[in-house]
């Protein structure tokens, strides 16, 4: 992934009506948007609407982009929003189908192994747990930042993720 500067760049560019950019930051962000909606919708279609409609926001909203050296954050927050949107319209209660996973694995950059990993483990992890997981393995954040963008205390985070990574080895 490109780092936060280049990303400030992009959405600097958005603001001034760049439609280049906004491909440039959909192709290197998207996925990451993309797996965590999946983690909070558990339905592929949702998790499809949320990302267009992320970047839509993103297009109409980058005019009023403060950097903070975080973008990524900014683009998981608008995320997050159109996500509780959606759950609170439609008020889902389904389960996720693997075949939900395996997609948002295969565009996600991960090794084969990780996958495999995510795919059989994924259905023994709590939402939280889940989201913990997407957030730190597929789109790179750091516990810190994780506590802070789920409002969770950093221990909360942090306890979550060693118990799912045992649940997982648990699995294997």
């Amino acid at each position: 992934m490109q780092n936060a500067k280049q990303l400030d760049r992009w959405i600097a560019q958005i603001a001034g009506g760049d439609t280049a950019a906004l491909a440039s930051l959909y192709q290197e962000t998207s996925s990451s948007v993309y797996a965590y909606a999946l983690s909070v919708l558990k339905s592929s279609h949702d998790a499809e609407d949320v990302l267009h409609d992320c970047y839509l926001s993103v297009w109409t909203a980058a005019s009023s982009y403060r950097s903070s050296g975080k973008p990524m954050a900014w683009l998981l927050t608008i995320a997050k929003n159109l996500c509780l949107k959606q759950l609170r319209v439609r008020s889902r209660t389904e389960t996720w189908p693997e075949e939900d996973w395996t997609n948002s694995l295969e565009s996600a950059e991960m090794t084969a192994d990780d996958k495999v990993v995510l795919q059989q483990c994924m259905e023994v992890l709590s939402d939280t747990e889940r989201q913990i997981v997407v957030l730190h393995a597929v789109s790179g954040f750091k516990h810190r930042e994780i506590a802070a963008y789920l409002e969770l205390p950093l221990a909360t985070v942090l306890s979550k993720y060693h118990r799912a990574i045992k649940k997982m080895k648990t699995m294997l």
